[in-house]
């Protein structure tokens, strides 16, 4: 179905590998396909956790530069914007975890693609940046407002206006990536933690996923905390997990 990506759904994780040899570029073709994908992931009720990763060398190595020569028009430019903000829009805001294991090196556009999943494991000697400023461009895909919004304003600027990558091991200091791990093991691990998600209900990890993005006052917040508290509270799941640890035991989530 796809020429850029493999898509394999294993026990309730579906692991989306970016396959774009040499370097696993963002064509305009495969961020379609990406946005293809995680709608009908989006559908699927076996999938319960999104696995993102790449083959090869890189996670991903940018956006297709060589696309920018065949590009003419300033509003076409504006599109191809557009359209990767909205496409990682859509990633930050699915309703089911999605976790990057980013090896070998994201930059650019690939950082971009990291920077929206929910969760980021990193090869520990993995090379991240937003190299833009080298060939006289800038962060097109919403690159400016998430690296600030994570490592601050000051280190963001920093990071895009020097071009200088990070290793894995600092990002995971600077809150860029959350654990790293050597390159050789870090698909599996990052698979054990997505099927540690898995094991959940999904509708308390969907509601906590909400309330992780959502920006408003705390006041506001919190009232949306309480009505999704109700909410869970009343479900089988919350029973089920309840009475799981009054007896000792591991619980049989049902989704329901």
């Amino acid at each position: 179905m796809f020429a850029y990506l493999e898509l394999e759904v294993d026990d309730k994780v579906a692991l989306v590998k970016i396959n774009h040899p040499p370097a696993n570029t963002l064509s305009q073709a495969l961020l379609q396909e990406l946005s293809d994908i995680f709608d009908e992931l989006h559908q699927n009720e076996e999938v319960k956790v999104v696995l993102l990763y790449g083959e090869g060398r890189y996670f991903a190595a940018g956006a297709d530069i060589k696309e920018f020569s065949i590009i003419n028009g300033n509003a076409s430019f504006y599109d191809l914007s557009r359209k990767g903000q909205l496409l990682f829009d859509k990633i930050e805001a699915f309703s089911k975890p999605v976790i990057a294991a980013v090896h070998g090196a994201a930059l650019g556009g690939g950082l971009e693609l990291a920077m929206a999943a929910h969760i980021r494991v990193v090869a520990t000697d993995a090379k991240l940046g937003l190299p833009e400023l080298q060939l006289g461009l800038i962060p097109g895909f919403g690159g400016t407002h998430r690296l600030s919004s994570i490592v601050g304003k000051a280190k963001a600027t920093e990071l895009i206006l020097t071009s200088k990558p990070i290793s894995g091991e600092e990002a995971v200091r600077l809150g860029l990536a959350n654990t790293d791990y050597p390159e050789e093991t870090l698909l599996e691990e990052a698979k054990e933690l997505a099927r540690l998600i898995a094991t959940k209900s999904s509708l308390s990890v969907k509601r906590t996923l909400q309330l992780l993005r959502h920006e408003q006052s705390r006041e506001e917040s919190n009232k949306l905390e309480s009505t999704y508290f109700h909410e869970v509270m009343r479900t089988q799941d919350a029973t089920e997990g309840i009475q799981a640890f009054i007896e000792k035991r591991t619980p049989i989530f049902k989704d329901r």
